[in-house]
């Protein structure tokens, strides 16, 4: 029966270093990215809000149009009942008559009077949608504008690192597969419970390359000697000495 072999500690810790070395690479990649990617999704939203408005907008003025031809409609029908009961008037026979068809001439009066200021109120009011409308086209216009310009700068950036990050993610993955599995599970949890992703760091100027607390140089010259995995008693992330960290490279070829 073969034999597993057994890595030591320093093995260990150059394979979790470069596993670290490796993510950063692709940490600085995504950097790079900044906050386009987000700006470009904020971006379609609000031109996806925008169009919605004029959709709205629309629908008002549709609502509108339909009302202004209702009452024009209304007012040439009262004109026409005041045109027939003006020929009316020339053949009553008496008073009661001709009362009544007064009043009826009068209501066809107030009718076409109605009728206009609601047609004049109504294209005030279709002005006003009209200039909301155009106000709202030009503020899309800027908005997408500005979404061609941010989406041409991703696009530049991820033309340029696509290529690396994808070798990148592939040594990524590969990188893990030599990682101890419990190292491996102790460095992921650490990774992502900060925003720079460092879960191996170095000890500089006799700190902790992470947190910057000051590391007594006992613990120091235990980490030197590569008998066991030591981590920061203030952040948690696994240390290695400047002469180790400095002796793993990587790239993305």
């Amino acid at each position: 029966m073969a034999k597993v072999k057994e890595f030591s500690i320093e093995e260990k810790l150059v394979a979790v270093l470069t596993l670290q070395k490796i993510d950063s690479k692709i940490d600085e990649i995504k950097t790079l990215q900044g906050e386009l990617p987000m700006e470009v999704k904020d971006l379609e939203d609000e031109i996806e809000g925008l169009q919605t408005r004029i959709n709205n907008i629309d629908a008002e003025i549709e609502s509108i149009n339909s009302f202004i031809k209702e009452k024009t409609d209304g007012k040439k029908d009262a004109q026409d009942l005041i045109k027939k009961y003006e020929k009316q008037q020339d053949n009553v026979k008496n008073n009661r008559e001709f009362e009544a068809i007064n009043k009826e001439l009068e209501m066809q009066e107030l009718e076409v009077k109605l009728s206009d200021k609601h047609i004049k109120d109504a294209n005030q009011e279709l002005k006003e949608r009209n200039a909301q409308k155009d106000a709202t086209k030009d503020k899309m216009k800027d908005v997408e504008d500005q979404l061609k310009e941010k989406k041409a700068e991703l696009e530049k950036i991820i033309a340029e690192t696509d290529k690396e990050e994808k070798q990148l993610a592939k040594k990524s993955e590969i990188a893990k597969e030599t990682v101890d599995p419990r190292l491996l599970t102790a460095y992921d949890r650490i990774r992502t419970n900060y925003h720079n992703g460092l879960g191996v760091v170095p000890i500089v100027r006799d700190s902790c390359g992470g947190c910057f607390n000051v590391i007594p140089p006992q613990r120091q010259s235990e980490i030197k000697q590569h008998k066991k995995i030591i981590v920061c008693e203030h952040c948690g992330r696994i240390l290695v000495d400047q002469e180790l960290n400095d002796s793993v490279t990587v790239d993305g070829k």
